[in-house]
């Protein structure tokens, strides 16, 4: 067995994988693998930008706009129906296993759950509200996100960690806990640099 394939090697057997159908998207840009192996129940909802890897097991039932340079490792849950929305910016991650959750009912007894034969003005009252990851900021693994969260710009959230519902991050800071609590601040000289070199700044 061969162990030292070049890395390059590795994302050219990765991107010749069987993927998604990417035509039933709204947009697509250049450079975009998407597993085959995902579920996007609302595609005409779905923009994707350029330099995007979506991997296997991805769950989607809202509106997703994504800018350039994401990865959405396996496993991620985003869901919130047709009304909820994901926006992610450059150069952003959601790793593996975490879920995002764009609109939820209340709970508090104001009606059934939302749920197959409820009629609708028998259901509880929903909480819809968009999250938006700003460019640089990233999700550690088993991160549950709650709906009108805005993660700032080079904002990192912890492994594990609870975002409750309205959560409005300090820019390059990174947080962990449940709920999340800011730990340190993040230097972001060095990326900034990559990024104008790469020529978004």
């Amino acid at each position: 067995m061969v162990f030292n394939r070049s890395l390059k090697s590795q994302d050219e057997e990765i991107m010749n994988s069987p993927q998604y159908d990417k035509a039933l998207l709204k947009s697509v840009g250049d450079d975009v693998f998407i597993s085959s192996a995902v579920e996007i129940r609302r595609p005409h909802l779905v923009s994707i930008g350029n330099h995007v890897a979506v991997d296997s097991g991805f769950y989607l039932t809202t509106a997703l706009e994504t800018n350039d340079h994401i990865h959405i490792g396996p496993y991620v849950s985003i869901i919130g129906g047709r009304e909820g929305k994901l926006t992610l910016g450059r150069f952003t991650n959601i790793a593996a296993k975490s879920t995002i959750i764009c609109a939820s009912d209340a709970y508090l007894g104001e009606g059934l759950i939302t749920a197959p034969g409820v009629p609708e003005e028998m259901r509880d009252r929903l909480i819809v509200e968009p999250i938006v990851f700003e460019n640089f900021a990233n999700v550690g693994a088993n991160v549950t996100i709650l709906p009108g969260v805005t993660l700032a710009e080079g904002c990192v959230i912890g492994a594990c960690s609870f975002v409750p519902r309205g959560t409005k991050t300090e820019p390059w800071t990174i947080y962990a806990g449940n709920p999340i609590k800011p730990i340190k601040k993040r230097p972001k000289e060095k990326m900034l640099r990559y990024a104008k070199e790469l020529g978004y700044l």
